[in-house]
């Protein structure tokens, strides 16, 4: 196993935490707004160790236009359309549609990159997908009363999603030369993050109503968007970064894509009831896969 392939399955488990700790917050707040004072958080930590650390000083003009693209598609649009997903139909729904970003991952790496997966990757491509889709599909039982089952829009839920999936996509199709020329992840992070949070107070500036704040941020509520910034965009997406140095994009697409098995046992404390056994069947054919694309 490389040291970039369990970069990728790190990130997924960030993720899936982060969809934990955010679901709350990004309801009660907002997406726009949960989105905007995470980034700004993170946009101070990130980017005052890029500068302390000169990573930011070796990036060429054309690099610094890949990674603004990177971070405006990637996390201005993608993490944003996520968690407005999640406020609509749930964290267990919205990670079965996201993970779908796996497949645009490995179709634009495919087909933009020229990356080629051997048979037993592409084979363990496929298990990783059907693992993820059977354990979100069989996730819930009949009797789970939990509110972040309930839907508010499901159709524009499950759009929001699948168009989150392709920027997160894109994001890291638009990284990935970047991170292959042996820049540091930090530092290519941090510029993502600072120029989704510049795009994101522009549109606050602008006066759009989607953007303000949709409630008032308690103590609660801010200590919990400090902590989903960190986890799930501070070490998550720069364990991604990280990745893509070593991996292509297909792989990293598809390791990062286990989230929603990641989120399984997380679900099972929050809600105190354990999933069903079809979506532990779902979690071990997607680890079964994840062997077959680290071990090619």
């Amino acid at each position: 196993m490389q040291f970039y392939d369990l970069a990728a399955l790190g990130a997924a488990t960030c993720w899936a935490l982060s969809s934990i700790i955010g679901a709350t917050p990004s309801r009660q707040l907002g997406s726009f707004g949960f989105t905007r004072i995470r980034l700004s958080l993170l946009t101070v930590l990130l980017g005052g160790i890029a500068l302390a650390g000169g990573g930011w000083q070796m990036l060429s003009a054309s690099q610094l236009a890949l990674l603004a693209a990177s971070g405006l598609t990637g996390i201005f649009l993608g993490d944003t359309l996520m968690f407005a997903a999640m406020n609509r139909i749930g964290p267990r729904r919205t990670g079965l549609l996201f993970a779908t970003h796996s497949v645009f991952s490995v179709s634009l790496g495919v087909l933009l990159l020229s990356e080629r997966l051997s048979l037993a990757a592409a084979a363990g491509s496929l298990l990783v997908f059907a693992g993820v889709l059977c354990a979100i599909a069989f996730g819930r039982r009949d009797s789970q009363q939990h509110h972040w089952e309930n839907t508010h829009g499901l159709k524009l839920g499950v759009a929001l999603a699948l168009t989150a999936a392709l920027c997160q996509a894109l994001g890291t199709f638009l990284a990935k030369p970047v991170m292959a020329a042996g820049i540091d992840p930090i530092a290519a992070n941090g510029l993502r993050i600072a120029v989704s949070c510049a795009a994101h107070w522009l549109l606050w500036a602008s006066g759009n109503r989607h953007a303000r704040l949709q409630s008032p941020l308690a103590p609660r509520l801010f200590g919990q968007t400090v902590l989903n910034g960190l986890v799930g965009q501070g070490v998550g997406m720069t364990l991604v970064m990280l990745a893509l140095k070593g991996g292509n994009v297909a792989t990293v697409g598809m390791l990062s894509a286990m989230t929603p098995v990641m989120i399984l046992p997380m679900l099972w404390a929050v809600m105190g009831q354990r999933p069903p056994t079809l979506a532990w069947l779902g979690a071990a054919a997607s680890v079964a896969g994840s062997m077959l694309i680290v071990l090619r």
